[in-house]
């Protein structure tokens, strides 16, 4: 288990906000007086390798491409992405790429924008978000600002069969990111269950005590974002303390 840092970018602003909100009457945890290029500086002196910056909304492309500039090949790019922009990203610094919403449409995976962004950025430069939330008892991923239900199961046969096609898988707990409740503990085991790639989880950490819950139920198999929890953000948790101990679990 590796942390994973993050950068959520809302009108030019770093924010943490609570994700299912965005077409609502947005609920923010934290709006920085910082810049993106700041928690880049941050992250590129601790070696934290393999973070996101995620636009959420329209207006973030200066602030995510400043990031980028900062940490040149240490942070991930995402929202709004599709073949079209994609190589452009990654021009301006970008280790990957991260899709939703342009592969997952009106709720079923589009395999032709699949084929169009693998066809761009190559596998090695591809990470799917499958950022989900629960019904009937199992896994769906969610699109559209985490509004519509796709049908698209996260279970192992569909895991198995996207891994072919991207280096690593982003997976927000929909149901608890940004409200710092604790882990999706179920979710964490299946994933490490049914993963085979790099993948990083998100949502609902607050504590190391959580950190070491989802190292113990992932197995150290999968990653880990924090974001609203942290002090950086406005949280009570010590960024410091969280680097630190993921050093320990590399150490380990």
């Amino acid at each position: 288990m590796k942390f994973r840092p993050c950068i959520d970018l809302h009108d030019g602003k770093v924010k943490q906000i609570v994700g299912e909100t965005l077409n609502e009457t947005i609920v923010e945890n934290f709006v920085s007086t910082y810049d993106s290029a700041h928690y880049a500086e941050l992250f590129k002196r601790d070696k934290l390798t393999g973070g996101h910056v995620i636009m959420l909304g329209p207006g973030n492309e200066e602030a995510a491409k400043q990031a980028l500039r900062h940490y040149p090949g240490g942070l991930q790019i995402g929202g709004g992405i599709k073949a079209e922009n994609a190589s452009a990203y990654l021009e301006h610094g970008g280790s990957h790429v991260i899709v939703t919403s342009y592969i997952f449409r009106d709720g079923q995976l589009d395999t032709s924008n699949l084929e169009r962004i693998l066809s761009e950025v190559g596998k090695e430069r591809l990470v799917i978000d499958l950022s989900c939330k629960q019904k009937d008892g199992k896994w769906f991923v969610v699109t559209n600002q985490w509004k519509q239900f796709s049908d698209f199961e996260v279970n192992e046969a569909n895991i198995r069969a996207l891994e072919g096609c991207c280096d690593e898988f982003l997976i927000h707990a929909v149901d608890v990111e940004g409200k710092q409740s604790g882990i999706q503990e179920s979710l964490v085991v299946d994933l490490a269950e049914w993963v085979t790639i790099p993948t990083t989880y998100a949502g609902g950490a607050r504590s190391i005590a959580d950190m070491e819950r989802f190292v113990a139920l992932s197995r150290g198999k999968l990653d880990l974002t924090i974001g609203s929890a942290l002090d950086i953000f406005g949280g009570k948790l010590p960024y410091e303390e969280v680097v630190r101990y993921s050093r320990e679990q590399g150490e380990a």
